[in-house]
């Protein structure tokens, strides 16, 4: 998948999480003790984000991200 199709879908998925939340920005922000800003910017999809403040705002909302390696480490 394309960048700009994973950060878009990584938008909805934040804009989408939040307003089922009931959260406004603002709440998302300072519950993740981030900027309304970069909130507002991820769910435009036009934010370059700290992992640790994505993994912050993620956590707020319950979303869980699960990593594959693109190869096999034989550990699986």
């Amino acid at each position: 998948m394309a960048v700009n199709n994973s950060s878009e879908e990584l938008a909805n998925i934040i804009r989408n999480t939040r307003k089922t939340a009931g959260l406004s920005q603002l709440e998302l922000a300072s519950r993740a003790r981030v900027g309304k800003t970069l909130v507002f910017n991820l769910e435009k999809g036009s934010a370059k984000v700290s992992f640790e403040n994505l993994l912050r705002v993620l956590k707020v909302l319950n979303i869980k991200i699960e990593y594959k390696l693109p190869f096999n480490t034989g550990n699986e």
